[in-house]
């Protein structure tokens, strides 16, 4: 493994040395973010307008940045969320699962997790089944009506 590579690395470890690659790290912050109901992508941190379809396993780490200060990490993150969610709720619940999983899965102190919201999803409103029965009965009335004064 190339040590550029390499975003933490602990030498007094009884049986010898740990090494975890940044992106090992950048995929467990991907992971936890989109777990958080509303989130629906991740976007490259330096270009905001290219976003991943999903989060996959191939671009967890997208949106994603990393940097150590020390024995502490800093997380900057950036997401694409739905539509009709609370954004500050939101992004309260991605820095505490961002920090829980760093902390609990690398056991790192994490010091801060930025989170940038870059895009929104609006999903297309689907109309309730009774609405469109309504719909198709006045519809239907009104081509009966038109009928019967030609």
């Amino acid at each position: 493994m190339n040590d550029t590579n390499i975003a933490l690395e602990k030498d007094h470890m009884p049986l010898g040395k740990i090494r975890i690659a940044d992106d090992v790290i950048a995929v467990i912050a991907g992971t936890a973010a989109a777990e958080v109901d509303g989130v629906i992508t991740g976007a490259h941190p330096l270009n905001q307008g290219e976003m991943s379809p999903r989060f996959t396993k191939r671009n967890f780490a997208r949106g994603v940045k990393i940097s150590f200060e020390g024995e502490a990490v800093k997380v900057s993150i950036s997401v694409v969320m739905k539509y009709g969610y609370k954004i500050h709720q939101i992004s309260e619940e991605i820095q505490k699962r961002v920090a829980m999983a760093l902390e609990t899965m690398v056991g790192v102190r994490v010091d801060e997790v930025n989170v940038s919201i870059v895009g929104l999803r609006v999903e297309k409103i689907k109309q309730p089944a009774e609405r469109k029965s309504t719909q198709k009965a006045m519809a239907r009335y009104r081509a009966v009506q038109r009928r019967r004064y030609c």
